[in-house]
């Protein structure tokens, strides 16, 4: 089906969805890489007035990439929910705007309507709002998980403890989480970027953390973000796994180009699943995504990068993970050139994940060669922490030394806190009372607490 809208008698012609959607896109430097971004400021318009007069139903009437060849595509309709569709069924993409943005949609409506809403139609409507448009509504979508602590509540963030070392050095790994543990970040997880991908190191990593949680008896959970298979085999050896990790894409060829597909991933959830772990809940699943991973795999199939972005969450909300995040500015420049273009597809990946259901949160980051800094990240750190993003990376100095990349630290996360006044998941909130890290309105000590006094008897041999 062909689309078109005329201005001042000039006619823009959009020969499918797909087209339509790509030209609609806020400007970024993948779209235009890929050679889909609208050539005009006049046709981007265009395309964004057509597309808010387009109905919903249309989304389930011309798939972007066709069922047949797409594994992605066929879990997007085979998974759609007609009665939590029926509320919107009769609008528009521009009635859909319009009616998230209603005071009457509250959180109560917007969780029923979630697996009625297809990632196109969330990405479709995404395009026509502006940054406050995507706020407000992110704000009213709750999306909560659980595992040893509760995630995701109004009022909190988490944050990820991302204490990676160049080495995997168990001594300056532990080092760099008790600092941020001081700072009373690692509620979100405790995550390394392991350096090694052999079994036996990685089991020494997840031994050491799960040593430190044991030692501590702290809340939270831990992962070691290596690929699925190699998951799936240490659980087998019997590794103290308590989130399985994987990067995921929003097309099947995309997917391959990571060595999975679903039914790889439904595996590692049920191994996952069957340690049993979990003491508050079996949200066992940890997963990352970032618009450009289709086009850098050349696997877009002409679908713009924010679209294949939202088709990824239709994955992660199969798996129904604990947390997800889109590490926003991390694949670089050539996909999102600079502080603009990032901060905006941050706001669009957690609108779009929140709006379908997924938990959210964002490594609001950038790499050293993007048109980007740290006020950059401010910016977008506090837009997010405003728009109720369930959690933020925590990364000493905001600069992985493993990765190579600037995110945010623990200081960053004190700040969204104390500006916003925002709380950490309460079941770690409360042990960081116990242990005198924090006071009861959640504010540092002066660091004579019951952490610093065990740390002579903590053993990080594992």
């Amino acid at each position: 089906m062909s689309y078109r809208y005329t201005v001042d008698s000039h006619t823009y012609d959009f020969p499918d969805l797909k087209s339509l959607l790509a030209k609609a896109s806020p400007a970024r430097s993948g779209d235009y890489l890929a050679g889909i971004g609208a050539a005009t400021y006049e046709e981007r318009m265009a395309a964004k007035l057509a597309l808010a007069d387009v109905a919903l139903t249309t989304f389930l009437d011309e798939a972007v990439i066709p069922y047949e060849t797409d594994e992605v595509t066929r879990l997007i309709v085979d998974s759609h929910d007609a009665a939590a569709f029926a509320p919107v069924r009769h609008l528009t993409v521009g009635g859909l705007r319009d009616w998230l943005l209603d005071d009457a949609t509250d959180a109560r409506v917007l969780a029923a309507l979630a697996p009625g809403l297809t990632p196109e139609m969330a990405a479709a409507v995404s395009k026509l709002m502006r940054n406050q448009d995507l706020i407000l509504v992110a704000r009213k979508c709750r999306v909560v998980t659980r595992f040893r602590n509760t995630i995701g509540l109004p009022g909190r963030l988490s944050v990820r403890l991302q204490p990676n070392h160049p080495t995997d050095d168990l001594r300056g790994i532990a080092a760099s989480m008790l600092d941020g543990l001081l700072y009373g970040s690692g509620d979100a997880v405790v995550g390394i970027n392991p350096a090694s991908d052999s079994v036996g190191a990685l089991t020494r990593l997840w031994r050491m953390l799960d040593a430190v949680r044991e030692h501590f008896d702290i809340p939270t959970q831990t992962c070691v973000l290596t690929h699925v298979t190699t998951q799936i085999e240490a659980i087998a050896a019997g590794a103290p796994i308590d989130l399985v990790f994987q990067s995921i894409a929003g097309t099947e060829q995309a997917n391959r180009g990571f060595g999975i597909d679903l039914a790889l991933l439904r595996e590692a959830r049920a191994a996952a699943l069957a340690l049993g772990r979990g003491t508050v809940g079996d949200n066992v699943m940890y997963l990352e995504t970032g618009q450009g991973s289709a086009l850098s795999a050349n696997a877009h199939h002409g679908v713009d990068q924010q679209t294949c972005e939202a088709r990824a969450y239709a994955v992660a909300r199969e798996l129904k993970p604990l947390l997800v995040n889109t590490v926003v500015g991390f694949i670089g420049p050539e996909y999102l050139y600079d502080g603009k273009q990032i901060i905006r597809a941050g706001l669009e990946d957690h609108f779009c994940g929140k709006l379908l259901g997924v938990p959210m949160g964002c490594d609001i980051c950038y790499t050293n060669h993007a048109e980007a800094d740290q006020d950059d990240m401010d910016n977008l750190l506090t837009l997010l922490g405003v728009a109720g993003v369930n959690f933020i990376m925590g990364v000493p100095g905001a600069d992985d030394i493993m990765l190579n990349y600037q995110s945010t630290s623990f200081h960053d996360a004190l700040y969204v806190r104390q500006a916003l006044g925002l709380r950490r998941a309460p079941e770690f909130e409360a042990w960081l009372e116990r242990m005198g890290v924090t006071d009861a309105d959640g504010r540092l000590g002066d660091g004579r607490n019951a952490l610093i006094a065990q740390l002579p008897r903590l053993a990080l041999t594992a």
